[in-house]
């Protein structure tokens, strides 16, 4: 047998690619030290060069680590520590990210924007309320106050979103807020008003013409063309470039800003690109006004935005202290700092939906639903609150006495367990087989026959458990599982006030013989005693060891007085409204 290494099989030698196989006879890059490009002065001991220290060369007498004869044992040269950590590094903070690339953490940083001075308040639809209303009276279940909440704020349909301004100790707003009457949209300033109207509503109060003029002179090679739009803005050095560049960047991208804008532009030196500026540019366009009395002509943009804001700013642009917008119409503001805000409500809201639940409350309780809560943590809205039947002291029917039995022996149950078990349903028929026919064609399933409607056994027992439901005594939860209301648990008794003791008669009174003696407190069985003292009345607890006085036969006219029950407390207990 061989053993020439030619007779080896290496698979994973096999699956390198061709260079990667063969084995070199000689080192080919022997003659290179990886000290190439260094300057001169600065070559390490095997002969090549080495690149010079970032801190320069290190003086004689100072030992490694150290950065002067005073200096402490660690420190480090390139700059002054920042707060007692490590020095600042010249250039920035660098760190290395996780692909190994060095970034400056300085530059990385975003400066974090400062949100409107402007209240927003997310309330659910006034229709979607009276649709879910209606929807937990007809099926009697009791739903999560916040999880209806969550289920609101998932889509913006659902909701409604108030805008209202923060106003200063003198009564003017902090932030003042514009409406646009054309399309009832909202801004913060009267330039980001002008600026939609004219740039999405122009043709409502002017409308441009052209007239043949002559071509701009000079021979023009390349021009400057906005590389997100494709306008074409004409050479940089023409003398309309620059008014050009910022009427574009207002009115279609001043969300941007101007500098992130301007890096965007690109020259093009295509001779179709330059040839269709040079014929824009022979066209003279002038503005005809619409919707005034006296029509006029105005020669360029600068003219139209004037000419808006002395005639029609004041009827289409309003300032507002408050206004409510649908869900779906404050996602479409085109306002940045609107949008940040409304965005961060939200996700606030979807954090915790407090002021949604608060107004769900008020608006549930305005279509009469009402509030309990499970275990005194979860809200609950329903038809109505817990209420414990005790059905010793109540005559209900027997069918009625079934259910609450069958409800509190069976945890967890639901409504078709209840039904199927005290009623169940009769054993369907037998389909009968029937020869193949051309109505029915051999190997076509028969349909099967259509969802039987209930017994009236089990019709009955379906109205006795809405009745139960709508009365309180048996609670339907979202999921369908069914509870009857638990019978209240008696409360701790309070605690006595002890009320301080009257003050002593005068000496006076005591001289004329009409001072009187109180009569010692009677004890009570629940240790806590009694006793009038003039006007007002004493409580105290009675001493243990004190005998206990006689107590006088009831007069056979008297009725003896019954006791009063103690509070009790229900473990449903009803939330405040």
């Amino acid at each position: 047998m061989s053993t020439s290494p030619e007779a080896d099989f290496d698979l994973e030698k096999l699956f390198l690619p061709s260079w990667a196989q063969e084995t070199p006879a000689a080192n080919r890059y022997a003659k290179y030290t990886g000290n190439e490009g260094a300057p001169r002065g600065f070559e390490d001991r095997s002969g090549g060069r080495r690149p010079p220290r970032r801190d320069g060369p290190r003086p004689e007498g100072r030992g490694p680590g150290r950065s002067g004869p005073g200096a402490p044992q660690g420190a480090r040269p390139g700059g002054p520590r920042r707060d007692g950590g490590q020095p600042q590094r010249p250039g920035g903070d660098f760190r290395r990210d996780d692909r190994g690339f060095q970034r400056n953490r300085d530059e990385r940083r975003e400066p974090v924007i400062a949100l409107p001075e402007i209240n927003v308040a997310l309330m659910p639809d006034d229709k979607g309320v009276d649709s879910l209303s209606r929807q937990i009276k007809m099926s009697g279940r009791s739903f999560p106050l916040f999880d209806i909440a969550q289920m609101i704020l998932q889509k913006p349909e659902r909701q409604t979103v108030r805008f209202s301004v923060k106003k200063k100790p003198d009564g003017q707003p902090v932030q003042p807020l514009f409406l646009c009457a054309v399309d009832d949209t909202l801004w913060l300033s009267e330039e980001e008003a002008v600026g939609h109207v004219l740039g999405k509503h122009f043709g409502l109060f002017y409308q441009a013409e052209k007239t043949p003029t002559d071509p701009p002179k000079g021979t023009y090679t390349f021009v400057a063309q906005c590389g997100m739009s494709g306008v074409i803005l004409g050479p940089p050095n023409y003398h309309d470039y620059q008014n050009q560049l910022h009427r574009l960047h207002a009115e279609r991208f001043s969300r941007m800003p101007f500098e992130a804008f301007k890096a965007r532009v690109k020259i093009v030196k295509e001779e179709a690109v330059v040839k269709k500026w040079i014929e824009d540019q022979s066209n003279k366009t002038e503005y005809i006004c619409l919707n005034v009395p006296e029509a006029a002509k105005l020669p360029d943009r600068e003219a139209v935005d004037k000419h808006f804001r002395e005639v029609h700013f004041a009827n289409i642009i309003k300032p507002v202290e408050q206004h409510t917008l649908s869900g779906a119409a404050s996602r479409q503001l085109r306002s940045p700092g609107l949008q940040r805000l409304v965005r961060h409500a939200w996700e606030e809201q979807k954090r915790f939906p407090l002021q949604i639940a608060t107004v769900l409350s008020q608006q549930f309780a305005g279509h009469g639903l009402q509030f309990f809560k499970v275990n005194k943590t979860v809200t609950h809205v329903s038809v109505a609150r817990p209420h414990f039947l005790d059905m010793d002291a109540t005559p209900v029917s027997d069918q009625v006495k079934r259910i609450v039995q069958f409800i509190n022996a069976t945890p967890k149950c639901n409504r078709r367990q209840l039904v199927e078990t005290l009623s169940p349903t009769p054993p369907a028929a037998p389909i009968p087989v029937v020869a193949p026919t051309e109505a029915a064609p051999a190997g076509e399933a028969p349909k099967p026959p259509a969802a039987s409607e209930p017994t009236p056994e089990q019709a009955s027992i379906i109205g006795d458990l809405h009745w139960l439901i709508h009365q309180g005594h048996v609670i339907e939860f979202a999921n369908g599982l069914l509870e009857t209301a638990k019978k209240p648990l008696p409360r701790p008794p309070r605690p006595p006030k002890a009320e301080p003791k009257p003050a002593a008669a005068p000496a006076a009174a005591a001289a004329e013989g009409h001072a009187e003696t109180a009569a010692p407190p009677a004890e009570a069985a629940n240790g806590i005693v009694s006793a009038p003292a003039g006007d007002a009345v004493v409580e105290a607890a009675a001493v243990a060891d004190a005998p206990t006085p006689e107590t006088p036969a009831p007069s056979p006219v008297e009725a003896p007085v019954a006791p009063v029950e103690p509070a009790v407390e229900s473990p449903h207990e009803p939330a405040p409204n």
